[in-house]
């Protein structure tokens, strides 16, 4: 375990943007993290953990202490007949897991795959696709307490898991640093394609299985979603809108082509990108921040921008389509 002083968090950041942390910590198990946890520096200092960086926008240089996790253990708890359970370290990068659990034969994270980012963050940010979200797969969630640095077990009922949203984005947002997940995983898959039109792209690749499940989300999603080793992005910059039932009626006699999905019998769900594309945002750039071309839900940055520049693109698009649609849309997108 080093402490590295006035460290570029280049590659620790999806969007590129090069900017520097006063102290950087990586640590290698919760033993390290409950030492640096009771050290001078932290103690003195403003502290942010960090995963991949896949959902952060730094506005500035951090003047603090930034920490990563390097725990990339994946061990077998428990298993039956039916399921096995995997305690996995917050450092694992998530679509390496996605990929060990298909390579076995073991359903129920497959959808999820080609999200960037890492395992811990996938438990804070409650992760989905395809019709499908990682709390469906956590048993619990272990969580280093930040003051008193004791480990707590968190059971997946008590973690209020919402729609990209759980209590540790929330109550206990910089309380807790999760340092391992526990995940069950069915060895006899259950298949969820009925997101959009997903079967008929699967069965392009042949047999439905956890393989072709695989390769044709990471397809999609590479068609869809610029690399952010090649062009800076965080993916979905926003959050779909959840509204109320009569808020979409009124939307749908205006716009009866109104894409939507179906949440409860009061609210209903819009693709956040067709709200974006509606109000004449796709493709554009102003400065060295743009939309993307083919996904307007993903801001990019084409060289050089900051992350204000990007903030206030965010911030533009926000306006347009609260005065377009009556709707606010949330940023996904954690701004530092």
């Amino acid at each position: 375990m080093q402490i590295k002083s006035n460290f570029s968090l280049l590659a620790f950041n999806t969007f590129g943007l090069d900017v520097q942390a006063s102290y950087f910590v990586e640590y290698n198990s919760v033993a390290d993290l409950q030492t640096v946890l009771q050290s001078d520096i932290v103690k003195s200092n403003q502290m942010l953990h960090i995963g991949g960086g896949s959902n952060l926008l730094f506005m500035s240089d951090y003047k603090g202490v930034v920490l990563h996790s390097c725990i990339q253990t994946i061990k077998k708890v428990n298993e039956t007949d039916a399921a096995v359970l995997l305690e996995v370290g917050a450092g694992v990068e998530w679509d390496n897991f996605v990929a060990y659990c298909v390579l076995h034969g073991w359903g129920g994270a497959e959808n999820l795959s080609l999200i960037p980012g890492e395992v811990g963050a996938s438990a804070v940010q409650n992760i989905g696709a395809y019709g499908v979200e990682v709390q469906d797969l956590i048993v619990e969630v272990k969580a280093v307490d930040v003051h008193s640095g004791e480990l707590t077990v968190f059971q997946v009922d008590t973690c209020k898991y919402g729609y990209r949203d759980s209590i540790f984005k929330n109550e206990l947002k910089g309380k807790y640093i999760i340092t391992s997940v526990v995940f069950k995983l069915d060895k006899t898959p259950v298949y969820k394609l009925n997101y959009q039109h997903l079967e008929e792209e699967v069965l392009k690749c042949g047999m439905v299985n956890l393989q072709n499940i695989r390769q044709t989300i990471i397809a999609i999603r590479e068609s869809k979603l610029p690399n952010p080793k090649v062009l800076g992005n965080a993916g979905s910059f926003f959050m779909n809108p959840v509204i109320p039932k009569m808020q979409f009626i009124s939307l749908q006699n205006m716009y009866p082509n109104i894409p939507h999905y179906y949440v409860s019998e009061f609210d209903e769900k819009l693709p956040a990108a067709w709200l974006i594309d509606q109000c004449g945002w796709k493709g554009k750039q102003i400065g060295n921040a743009g939309v993307h071309n083919i996904q307007a839900l993903v801001l990019v940055n084409n060289g050089g921008a900051t992350g204000a520049e990007i903030a206030s693109l965010a911030k533009q698009i926000q306006t347009s389509v609260k005065d377009k649609f009556g709707i606010e849309l949330q940023a996904e997108v954690n701004f530092i």
